[in-house]
């Protein structure tokens, strides 16, 4: 069973990866460092990943390392940046709410990225989480958006 207390447990491993990613001097160490993130946290077993990241449009879906990596550090899909190269300062998770059930960790909310002048960058999200083979919490399902702004 994956608990609360798992799924919170994971955001801050999360979040503090990412974090470290901007920390990175070279594009060499920021890609190892974003290859250890995706390996770590999330679901690569048998391209049973769904990534749908922030900010991404022309590639809006992500199912396996080298386009997770790619979202998070640049140097591969034309459109990636390096979201996780911005740097970020912080990142904090407001849970609008989590379910346990049937070996699934799910999560939704806001993320907040800070940033250097002290202001953050809202994000919402839906996680599913999984047990790996070996037992590791791993997400199989990460959707993020910038909310809407009408």
């Amino acid at each position: 069973m994956i608990t609360r207390q798992d799924i919170e447990d994971a955001q801050s491993s999360w979040g503090a990866a990412v974090v470290a990613l901007g920390t990175t001097t070279s594009p060499e160490e920021a890609r190892r460092e974003a290859v250890a993130l995706v390996e770590k946290h999330y679901l690569l077993d048998d391209g049973s990943l769904l990534f749908c990241p922030t900010k991404a449009a022309e590639q809006q879906f992500r199912t396996n390392l080298e386009e997770a990596v790619s979202y998070f550090v640049g140097q591969g899909l034309p459109e990636d940046k390096g979201f996780a190269l911005q740097p970020w300062t912080s990142v904090r998770f407001e849970n609008a709410g989590t379910v346990c059930r049937d070996g699934l960790g799910i999560a939704m909310g806001n993320y907040f990225f800070g940033q250097s002048d002290g202001s953050e960058l809202k994000v919402e999200y839906s996680f599913i989480y999984v047990r790996d083979q070996a037992g590791q919490i791993k997400i199989q399902l990460h959707h993020s958006a910038l909310p809407y702004s009408g």
